[in-house]
């Protein structure tokens, strides 16, 4: 712990360093270097270097040389080259010697968002193939990465693990770990080899669509979850049931100014190492394999702007690769290249000479080869440059052992049972669940008559939330999810079908007639940019739901205890609804199997809440960001039990707002 306080002051002091007059990037890595850091400091970085450095085998890196040295600029250029599998045929990976492809959310085999595992492992096996029937001395296997952000969440059938900030407020780094082990073998059983996970974005700002992929608000916490998914995901890169990782994004995704989705970062040197490099520190040391750049700017204290992290020299060739030594490769973001400064879609050099080695251009990817080879030819990217990043690229293919053993080889590929893990899925969703209220309702013992109220109740697509089967987890319904459980499936197993009345609308209440209510309410799913709540909107569900505010205030007070469930993606104000309820879950987005809170709520099998909130509860509809202490309404860490509850009571409500002032 010691070595990283030393190193986010040396990279805070680099950071600064960068900041000339004009706040332009510097030219190389060791203009980096500012004066005045201790000497502790010195051996930290040195420290950090030589373990990199160890990391590298001689003969690896000799095969390499040699096989680098052999091809030709088209298919060097092709390495860097990353298409979308809705817009390249295994014979063009041949014929332009592509050596990442990847599916973004919503893309599947044939296009059939019920493909089988089958189907995927084909298309792969095809793709590889391909990669492997080219002219080049020495053929260069292709691989083919996947969002698999919390399970193998694009494949028809696969379980769905509780989103980042669940598990959180789980505080079990060895459950994100075995969840981690769990999601590899489930990616392998489709061929690939690729996760584009974790995420490691310490979010200040629940405005933010994204604000579920985050572990917390807590750097250290992410840091630790952060280093586990990875240690799970790879294990030693030499299993069957082991994949790459990709630590994203680099850097200050979850720090943009009110939330903005691929807007503008603005912290300070320190804040921006301390903060937001936090995730980074561990998982280069877990050894993550590649890293992938983020869509965001960082304008250093609101004043020095040092532009989109894709063109930024300075952080991606001088820190990552410089200064943390990072000697895996570099991706871009969905074509995030072209909002760098003087870019397009097809055509960025200045992402090139600052570091990226993989170029994910999904569907402009034949005019993006074109004009990389133009610009190397024209002088406009140099030689070295373009030989450091097919370097990087082969090194970590033959880290994974892909040269020798492709993934169609695998012992899990094709394996339909592979994808599925019930148990730990079930696990997780009890360990993330956060009770924040229960005046003496719960656990509620079987035998119980319960009227469940709520459409979220019977909704995979509420409970598994975005990136689930589709990239914003729309365009679905329950037929889209045939493995697993929703909160009225689980509640009719533990209480009995007979005792349990389910009415969407609350139409069914009655006085007398149920011993309690279970109210499950839930945020329509969303992702990236489409989640954002720009300000000047309230961030309340009430404000966001009225509908499902009013459901709830129809069954309430009427002398049948209240318990409500909430799947958000965020924490957001929701006073309202806990005074409104006995009892108040934050379930977060638990995943496919969402049954398992019944359990919970039971008490099942000597079963207690332990989760923790991993964000503060705000108590204000606008809140102003960063979790300032005027504005929790519970703190980070705060999370009741029934072994240690207390009552809540009520609480100070704010007046409804339509606009924040």
């Amino acid at each position: 712990m010691k070595h990283r306080i030393f190193l986010v002051t040396a990279l805070a002091g680099a950071l600064a360093a960068c900041a000339g007059a004009a706040g332009a990037p510097p030219e190389t890595a060791a203009q980096l270097k500012p004066d005045g850091w201790s000497e502790a400091e010195r051996q930290a970085i040195d420290a950090w270097s030589e373990r990199s450095a160890a990391r590298l085998d001689p003969a690896s890196e000799a095969r390499i040389a040699a096989i680098v040295a052999g091809m030709t600029l088209e298919q060097k250029i092709g390495q860097m080259t990353q298409p979308e599998i809705r817009s390249i045929t295994p014979d063009q990976v041949r014929q332009y010697y592509i050596g990442t492809i990847l599916n973004g959310g919503g893309a599947w085999p044939q296009m059939n968002k019920h493909a089988s595992v089958a189907d995927w492992a084909a298309l792969a096996a095809a793709y590889t193939k391909a990669s492997l029937s080219t002219d080049m001395k020495v053929p260069v296997p292709v691989v083919w990465g996947i969002d698999a952000v919390h399970g193998n969440n694009n494949v028809h059938g696969a379980t769905i693990y509780p989103h980042n900030i669940g598990l959180g407020a789980a505080h079990d780094p060895a459950l994100v770990e075995r969840i981690g082990r769990a999601t590899a073998k489930s990616v392998r059983a489709t061929g690939l080899a690729w996760a584009f996970a974790p995420t490691l974005a310490v979010v200040q700002n629940q405005r933010w669509g994204r604000s579920y992929e985050s572990y917390s608000s807590d750097p250290a916490q992410v840091a630790r979850n952060g280093a586990a998914l990875v240690r799970g995901l790879q294990g030693d890169l030499s299993g069957d049931g082991d994949v790459i990782a990709s630590a994203k994004h680099f850097a200050g995704d979850g720090g943009t100014f009110q939330g903005v989705d691929q807007g503008e970062n603005r912290s300070s040197a320190h804040d921006y190492a301390a903060i937001h490099g936090a995730g980074y520190y561990s998982a280069l040391d877990a050894g993550a394999q590649t890293v992938m750049i983020s869509y965001n700017s960082w304008t250093m204290g609101g004043t020095v702007p040092f532009g989109k992290m894709h063109g930024n020299r300075a952080a991606v060739t001088g820190i990552l690769k410089g200064r943390l030594a990072f000697d895996g490769l570099v991706v871009s973001d969905w074509n995030a290249i072209e909002q760098v400064s003087g870019c397009t879609v097809d055509h960025c050099p200045q992402a090139i000479n600052a570091g990226v080695d993989v170029f994910m251009v999904p569907e402009k990817w034949q005019s993006f080869i074109a004009n990389t080879l133009a610009d190397v030819r024209e002088g406009r990217v140099p030689m070295t440059r373009i030989d450091d990043a097919v370097t990087r690229i082969l090194r970590v293919k033959m880290r994974m052992g892909l040269f020798e053993r492709p993934t169609a080889a695998g012992r899990y590929t094709g394996d339909a049972s592979a994808i599925v893990d019930r148990p730990l899925a079930q696990e997780a969703v009890r360990k993330s669940a956060v009770l924040l209220k229960n005046d003496a309702v719960l656990p509620l013992a079987p035998g119980k008559r319960i009227l469940v109220v709520g459409e979220a109740a019977d909704s995979f697509v509420r409970q598994a939330g975005g990136w689930s089967v589709t990239w914003q987890g729309d365009e679905t319904d329950n037929g889209d999810f045939p493995v697993g459980e929703t909160m009225l499936g689980g509640l009719r197993r533990v209480y009995g079908a007979a005792n349990v009345t389910w009415s969407a609308d609350g139409s069914a209440f009655a006085p007398g007639k149920f011993d309690a209510v279970i109210a499950v309410l839930g945020e329509t799913p969303y992702a990236e940019t489409k989640g954002d709540v720009r300000w000047p909107a309230p961030l309340d569900f009430t404000g966001r739901f009225p509908a499902q505010a009013a459901l709830l205030g129809r069954v309430s007070g009427q002398g049948v205890p209240v318990v409500s469930v909430l799947y958000s993606g965020r924490t957001l104000y929701a006073t309202d609804l806990i005074n409104r309820s006995d009892a108040f879950v934050a379930a977060f987005l638990p995943g496919s199997e969402a049954g398992a809170l019944a359990d919970l709520l039971a008490g099942s099998k000597q079963l207690d809440f332990s989760a923790r909130l991993s964000f503060a509860w705000p108590n204000t509809r606008c809140p102003s960001g960063g979790e300032p202490s005027g504005e929790r309404l519970f703190a980070r860490g705060y999370g009741l039990s029934y072994a240690h509850g207390m009552k809540t009571g009520s609480l100070t409500e704010q007046a409804p707002l339509s606009t924040c002032p």
